[in-house]
């Protein structure tokens, strides 16, 4: 048997968690670990409590703030990080595997509270039509680590 890295596992469990969200846009997940070990996951919607957009607006989600966002969800990394923070887990130090590489807003939060590296697996400029990766660009300049996750996520190895 082949021992797999964490990076695989970690980003293999986002992808995953990002088949629970309700948005009818885009699915994203993130787990967010400290020293191999899981410390918070999230995935995009609404906060607890509210709706769910594919049940509740199913034709056409919620609706868009003024720059074409959802109005009430939270993005997969602020759920991993607030979840973290609520339940007095530090951040800090921590590593973040997402789905989908952080917007700006993302990149402003994951750089306040500490996280040390983010792997992405898709650009989030690509999925938006923007010139360049902001959030990323954001996160390199202030010095936290970011790479690009390469490989291809396949389940053909995986028993269940």
């Amino acid at each position: 048997m082949i021992r797999p890295d964490f990076d695989d596992i970690f980003m293999e469990l986002a992808v995953n968690l990002a088949k629970r969200s309700h948005c009818i846009k885009k699915h994203v997940g993130a787990v967010l670990t400290k020293d191999t070990r899981i410390i918070s996951i999230g995935y995009n919607g609404p906060p607890p409590g509210t709706h769910n957009c594919d049940e509740e607006f199913p034709e056409t989600g919620c609706s868009r703030d003024s720059k074409g966002s959802c109005s009430l969800a939270l993005h997969a990394e602020q759920n991993a990080i607030l979840y973290a923070v609520k339940n007095n887990a530090s951040v800090e130090g921590s590593t973040l595997y997402v789905t989908l590489a952080p917007c700006l807003a993302c990149a402003r939060i994951i750089y306040s509270m500490g996280v040390a590296k983010v792997i992405y697996m898709y650009s989030y400029a690509e999925y938006k039509g923007l010139p360049f990766d902001e959030g990323v660009e954001f996160l390199k300049k202030f010095g936290v680590l970011v790479d690009k996750y390469e490989k291809e996520i396949t389940f053909e190895d995986v028993l269940i």
